[in-house]
């Protein structure tokens, strides 16, 4: 297993981040147990959850494994989705964040959450008053660093700019969408994260399982989340997704390597990304995940796989060169 650091703050991770939304869900407290000793054995250190998968249960199950070996892992959790029915249990409010952030620590069983998530952006509530929140939180020692998932990279730009005029903490981890169908996040937020230092743990590594080699254009299996569930079926639905998965699947084939190493191996090539997050529902399918630690991914290579789907478009729509390059 390498490590890497995150960002600014010194904190060592293996290069592969253990996500536990299966936990409770998918995959019961036994197969649970199982995977994070499997993760433990082979050196990851990583392992991120939140408040909201499988409503708390996650983190339970999670606080329980992390129990004998707490100090050694760097745990993550999040704050933003609804945790119950009255109108405030929800958002990035003052209020919800304090009142969350106290029952994750609960479930999981520890008095520290090493990087703290706003797990969406709240269009509802300032972000000043939200990062004040967090500040707060990291002074109490209850969590170390604010974290931030699924904001744009100007939503990002903004709180930084915030937290060094108001000397607030600041964001020091992210967590975008990122696979070989899902390439957004390459035009704006990992450009600003390598600028900022700020360390990236992507998700989706697998594209909902969409790159495991079980999709393709006339080729669609009877279970899986693309399946069963609907906010997958609606993310990948596009039909250039699956002209992807069978060109990806084929040259994964012509290569002698599962598609989902291969697809895990393909993300963690990226300079920006810290750590991808891995997840499963049992240890068949963790270890295809795993095994992309010894897949030596040279830049030639990735250039060869990211030619298989669409490169995104740049930022601005000027394509004129550098000033440097008037010389």
């Amino acid at each position: 297993m390498n490590y890497k650091t995150v960002g600014k703050t010194g904190i060592q991770v293996s290069n592969l981040c253990f996500g536990s939304m299966s936990f409770g869900k998918n995959a019961d407290e036994e197969m649970s147990k199982a995977m994070f000793k499997r993760c433990r054995e082979v050196g990851i250190n990583f392992f991120d959850t939140a408040n909201a998968y499988s409503s708390g249960r996650s983190e339970e199950i999670l606080g329980e494994c992390i129990s004998e070996c707490r100090n050694e892992i760097v745990l993550t959790t999040k704050v933003y989705s609804p945790m119950g029915n009255d109108i405030n249990a929800r958002g990035l409010s003052r209020r919800h964040i304090m009142l969350e952030v106290e029952n994750s620590l609960r479930r999981l069983k520890t008095d520290r959450i090493d990087f703290y998530f706003v797990h969406n952006f709240d269009e509802n509530t300032p972000m000043e008053e939200t990062l004040k929140a967090l500040d707060d939180l990291q002074r109490q020692g209850k969590i170390l660093y604010p974290a931030v998932s699924n904001w744009a990279a100007w939503q990002m730009a903004k709180a930084l700019g915030l937290a060094a005029k108001e000397q607030l903490a600041r964001f020091e981890l992210t967590q975008p969408m990122y696979n070989l169908v899902k390439r957004q996040a390459e035009v704006e937020i990992l450009p600003f994260a390598l600028s900022e230092q700020m360390g990236v743990i992507s998700y989706s590594p697998l594209g909902g399982g969409l790159l495991t080699g079980k999709y393709g254009v006339n080729k669609r299996p009877n279970q899986g989340r693309l399946v069963e569930e609907k906010r997958y079926t609606d993310r990948y639905n596009d039909e250039m997704n699956f002209v992807v998965a069978e060109r990806f699947s084929a040259y994964a084939a012509e290569h002698g390597i599962k598609p989902a190493t291969l697809a895990v191996a393909w993300t963690m090539s990226n300079p920006a990304i810290t750590a991808p997050i891995i997840g499963a529902r049992n240890l068949e399918q963790l270890e295809d995940s795993l095994a992309a630690m010894n897949v030596n991914m040279t830049p030639e290579w990735r250039k060869e796989i990211s030619s298989l789907s669409i490169t995104p478009a740049p930022a601005t729509d000027r394509g004129e060169t550098l000033l440097s390059d008037w010389k």
